[in-house]
């Protein structure tokens, strides 16, 4: 796996993290994978093309997911953030996406990244092609942020 792919979400997540969030993300162990599939309980899918193809996953468990919503959303009580929890982890995949693309432009990597998606893998599988994967788990004071990233250049 190529680093000039893997970094610009890396770079793009830590940096809504510490700007959106006010949360530092701290890099732990990573791993490889034979699936992108996710490890927690709300997942981004974010589908690429161009100079590399495959998929960027994003996965949080939904104490997390609920951390997040409350920061965004101070005083959000639990319908709250039952209904709204999807639409607030859009946004932070719009965020993420949105970086990610102008980092891949400053250093002139054609990418194409879908409109990022968020799955409840409580309630929906999410049915993803085998392709050796890096599993990187990135911790932060309000729970951890796995990123399964399935490039092929």
């Amino acid at each position: 796996m190529n680093a000039d792919f893997i970094n610009p979400f890396l770079e793009a997540a830590t940096l809504v993290y510490k700007d959106i969030l006010g949360q530092e993300l701290i890099r732990g162990r990573s791993s490889i994978k034979q699936n992108p599939a996710p490890g927690h309980d709300v997942a981004i899918v974010i589908h690429v093309k161009g100079d590399a193809q495959g998929d960027i996953i994003y996965s949080l468990n939904i104490d997390a997911v609920e951390k997040i919503v409350r920061t965004l959303i101070p005083g959000a009580g639990a319908e709250t953030i039952a209904e709204e929890y999807r639409d607030v982890m859009g946004e932070i995949a719009n965020m993420i996406t949105g970086n990610a693309v102008n980092i891949f432009l400053s250093k002139k990597k054609h990418i194409d990244i879908s409109v990022p998606y968020v799955v409840d893998t409580r309630i929906k599988t999410i049915d993803l092609n085998n392709r050796t994967t890096l599993s990187l788990r990135l911790y932060a004071r309000i729970g951890l942020l796995e990123i399964n990233i399935a490039l092929a250049a």
